[in-house]
């Protein structure tokens, strides 16, 4: 056997040797929690954390951390205090982040601004009051394109209010009218398609968007809830 075929079969040796403790607790956890706590549903994936002893448990998008053996359960933010990271937080913007390029812009209408050169995707409803705060907030930006999502979700008013826009000359002006103004768009014509609603309001089921407003920017982050315009400037810079 020569000298390369031993090292290798050493590293492979203890590669499997790193492996074995580590496949053991994953399945210590599944088990455990499985049994001890069955309404946290399925566990989707279970990972060792910074932390020595702490792992993530990981159910859709939702992280709970957890000891070797599933015998603790902790919801709540895991923080490192020296590299001033919320870890938590990091996690989850990765595994809510949505492909901006996939993004059906056809049933979205732009507002643009100066050069209009940055991407910013929001979806919003008309009746929500802090949209409206939100919007205001947006007039301060400069050089973006805005794609307006309407969401509607707040009831029917909201559909009703979101199809007169959506079927309105102007929709960019009719929205800010409405959201800045409290200037109603005029009752939709009869034969008006409305459907790209019913698409974004599957669209927000898919990517888990509860509330308005919701921001998705070019590099996929998102950021659910109303944000001043100083932050927004500060994630477009990321973004690109």
């Amino acid at each position: 056997m020569t000298r390369t075929t031993t090292g290798l079969l050493a590293a492979l040796l203890a590669t499997t040797l790193l492996a074995g403790p580590a496949l053991g607790q994953e399945a210590a956890i599944r088990k455990n929690l499985g049994e001890r706590l069955p309404q946290i549903g399925k566990i989707d994936e279970v990972s060792k954390t910074p932390m020595a002893g702490l792992f993530e448990v990981r159910v859709g998008t939702d992280l709970y951390y957890t000891d070797a053996d599933g015998s603790y359960l902790i919801h709540g933010q895991l923080i490192d205090v020296k590299g001033r990271r919320n870890l938590t937080e990091e996690r989850t913007s990765k595994l809510t982040a949505i492909d901006f390029g996939q993004l059906p812009v056809k049933d979205s209408f732009a507002i643009v601004r100066g050069n209009g050169k940055r991407q910013l995707a929001v979806f919003e409803d008309p009746n929500c009051g802090y949209c409206k705060r939100f919007e205001r907030e947006l007039q301060k930006l400069e050089n973006v394109t805005i794609h307006l999502f309407l969401y509607p979700i707040l009831g029917n008013d909201s559909v009703d209010k979101s199809r007169n826009i959506w079927c309105a000359k102007d929709r960019a002006k009719a929205w800010q009218d409405w959201m800045l103004r409290e200037q109603a768009a005029a009752p939709a014509a009869a034969g008006c398609d409305a459907t790209a609603l019913d698409r974004n309001r599957e669209l927000g089921r898919k990517h888990q968007i509860t509330g308005t407003p919701t921001l998705v920017f070019a590099d996929g982050t998102r950021v659910p809830g109303a944000i001043n315009a100083a932050q927004v400037e500060k994630m477009l810079s990321q973004a690109q």
